[in-house]
């Protein structure tokens, strides 16, 4: 048999059998040679591998290229992104909702996630070797389940109903929750229900809460804060909205800043971490071209993939700061079109910037939209106001606070939560939790509204595309994962 050895760097190369379209034989190959219990003899060899499963989120599925990047894809499939004739035709099957399980558009995720839960579990299968003991080893422990049950999270919402989606949906099918490093395993399957999945990631997530103790500067790990703030998330997709508000309130605590209109530019374009609860790091030296995904840039100006919609652009108001830092408008082969340049470059490479992964003004939007479906209509609006009193005014004419009331508030907290979460894989996600359609406007892309209107208008919320498809040769790999209805 052959014997395992490992890469302790940025990344192990992990073949997993029974999650993704791979066949190869495990090998974990290493510039030292070393098999893996040996070099996970030494204490920095468990930080090197977590740091290796945060590096596998720019692998291809999650957030590098610009097919079936995680960076766009809740967005080209949901009414916020327009295809633009100008590109090369990138995800056009995915956004006109042919969705296939032999194809990488929404099949890429299910594989890159998994892979990176098992560099998660290696981690967690070391930890009783005895080289890692008290607080170093439990914050080890801590930080891995976290990143777990973050990437399981990613993969149920993708690929199962969402609790709040319907009235059967807690009980419909899961995930095969991967708990152990089995990456060889040929018998899992889809065991759990989806509500049993989501109890499975809020314990991995609380333990998480109660024993990590790093706070990393930069943002590219996980720490309490950011915990907490992935806490309200989940309880928000399970429709639990007293705990959406106790960990969303925990996280805000923990790190209040909802992004200063002064630095939000900044967060985009030069690298501040002001409201940022974890990032994916990316550097000219990884070249990781994320923004790869919406334009490219030339000497004729930005050749965009797909444009922002245009009543979608046009709902921002003059004196939001998101507009200048989120779109450029421009000319391209002599028409103009309203480029989506959030992820364009912050003074280095093209297109390689970090991954802004959750941000405190997530969690207020997921606050304020809890305490309005529990009644504390006062705590929504404030927090509403909050984060919207950091968007919008100028120097002569101050933002001045919202009184929105009733249906009016409810509508106000998802519209800020589509303009400030627009192409951060949030509005594919959001249109299905809350079992509403994808209504699209018709309109064209260029920047007036003419061009050409996407294909598909519609898609009902009662669709089975809603949840995407496995991907065809992990099924043939491992015949017991079942494949979701309509594919």
């Amino acid at each position: 048999m052959k014997k395992n050895i490992i890469k302790i760097s940025l990344a192990i190369s992990i073949a997993l059998t029974v999650f993704v379209s791979c066949d190869r034989e495990l090998d974990q190959s290493s510039y030292l040679n070393e098999p893996e219990e040996q070099a996970m003899s030494r204490p920095e060899s468990f930080r090197q591998a977590l740091d290796g499963a945060y590096t596998s989120l720019k692998a291809g599925g999650y957030y590098s290229g610009d097919t079936g990047s995680q960076i766009i894809m809740a967005d080209v499939v949901s009414d916020n992104a327009v295809r633009s004739p100008a590109g090369r035709g990138s995800n056009f099957a995915a956004s006109n909702f042919e969705f296939s399980s032999d194809n990488s558009q929404t099949t890429g995720l299910y594989t890159a996630a998994y892979n990176t839960i098992s560099k998660a579990n290696f981690v967690i299968k070391y930890l009783n070797n005895g080289v890692l003991s008290g607080s170093a080893k439990l914050n080890a422990e801590a930080e891995a389940r976290a990143i777990r049950a973050m990437v399981h999270f990613d993969i149920v919402r993708a690929y199962s109903k969402i609790p709040t989606q319907s009235a059967s949906a807690s009980s419909s099918i899961g995930i095969f929750y991967a708990d152990s490093y089995d990456p060889t395993n040929t018998t899992a399957s889809r065991n759990l229900t989806v509500v049993q999945v989501y109890d499975r990631i809020i314990d991995d997530l609380i333990f998480a809460s109660n024993n990590i103790t790093q706070n990393d500067a930069d943002r590219g790990r996980l720490n309490k804060a950011a915990i907490y703030g992935l806490l309200s998330r989940v309880y928000l997709y399970k429709g639990d909205y007293p705990k959406t508000i106790q960990y969303g309130e925990l996280c805000l605590a923990a790190s209040p800043s909802l992004t200063s209109k002064s630095n939000f530019t900044g967060v985009w374009k030069a690298n501040s971490v002001d409201g940022v609860l974890f990032q994916v790091l990316n550097s000219a030296a990884e070249g990781v071209t994320v923004g790869v995904a919406y334009s490219q840039l030339f000497t004729a100006g930005y050749r965009s993939e797909y444009v922002v919609d245009y009543d979608l652009f046009n709902s921002y108001a003059s004196d939001d700061i998101r507009k200048s830092a989120y779109y450029t408008t421009g000319a391209y082969n002599g028409k103009v079109y309203n480029h989506v340049t959030k992820y364009s470059g912050n003074g280095g490479a093209a297109n390689v910037v970090p991954v802004k992964y959750l941000r405190t003004a997530e969690v207020a939007l997921n606050v304020a939209e809890a305490a309005y479906k529990s009644g504390d209509l006062t705590k929504a609006l404030n927090l509403l106001n909050s984060l919207r009193s950091q968007r919008y005014g100028t120097a002569t004419a101050p933002y001045v606070p919202g009184t929105e009331t009733g249906t009016a508030l409810l509508n106000a907290i998802y519209q800020e939560r589509r303009l400030e979460l627009a192409f951060e894989n949030d509005r594919w996600y959001t249109l299905k939790r809350l079992g509403l359609p994808v209504q699209r406007s018709g309109k064209g892309e260029q920047s007036n509204g003419t061009g050409t209107p996407a294909v598909a208008q519609t898609l009902a919320a009662n669709s089975t595309k809603w949840q995407w498809p496995i991907p065809i040769k992990a099924i043939q790999t491992n015949p017991n994962i079942q494949q979701n209805d309509g594919y």
